[in-house]
């Protein structure tokens, strides 16, 4: 992908329109989402994926994904997600937490960097979720930073970290927490806390505990 001059533009509907544009043509757009600002492109596109692993100089991550709607996750899992993929959908979203399940066929290796799951979310944040939308209904969401720097906060930020290298920097204004999303895994047998963020430890412990199911 050839770099273009980097844009930060107000988010809105003619903005977003050309962050779908971009997208399409296999570029890489940063936008607010329901916790810090994201990376966002096309989630099939080999050679865009590469691209976002070298803009974060980062190799061998699974790279998270945002859905414009629930059910957007079934073309996106095997056999549409677990019953406690579902279960615990139907209860912490639309929200901070990324749930990790087992990926389907389609995902290219370099989103699920080989694991054989990808983390989804269905994020509590109407204007993140209208630029998933407009932009194919999936779309990563790695954070806006290079590798081991601090996430970006706001379009300005963002714009610090990547100079000229974004094609497109929606400004959605500045991230609502203070905090990332929860990853949970729940690709095994026993749900595995990756990372503890905006939703607690405590409240996953209550919800799996009403399933009968322990907390690793």
């Amino acid at each position: 992908m050839e770099n273009s001059q980097q844009q930060i533009r107000p988010d809105g509907p003619e903005s977003r329109r050309l962050a779908a544009e971009l997208i399409k043509a296999g570029g890489i757009v940063a936008y607010r989402t329901d916790t810090f600002y994201g990376l966002g492109t096309d989630p099939f596109n080999v050679d865009a994926l590469r691209a976002l692993n070298e803009l974060k100089g980062r190799d061998g991550k699974p790279i998270l994904l945002l859905i414009a709607d629930e059910s957007d996750a079934k073309r996106l899992l095997l056999d549409g997600g677990s019953e406690l993929f579902r279960a615990l959908a139907a209860r912490f979203w639309p929200g901070p937490l990324t749930l990790v399940a087992r990926a389907g066929a389609n995902l290219p290796d370099l989103l699920t960097a080989g694991t054989g799951t990808v983390g989804v979310r269905f994020p509590d944040d109407e204007a993140a979720r209208e630029i998933v939308r407009v932009c194919g209904g999936a779309l990563t969401a790695t954070s806006a930073n290079p590798s081991g720097r601090p996430p970006a906060r706001n379009a300005f930020e963002v714009a610090d970290y990547f100079k000229d290298t974004l094609c497109l920097v929606l400004d959605g204004g500045e991230a609502r927490t203070l905090h990332p999303s929860t990853v949970l895994d729940v690709s095994g047998t026993t749900p595995r806390l990756i990372r503890e963020g905006v939703v607690s430890r405590a409240e996953l412990e209550e919800a799996l505990g009403r399933i009968g199911l322990p907390l690793e």
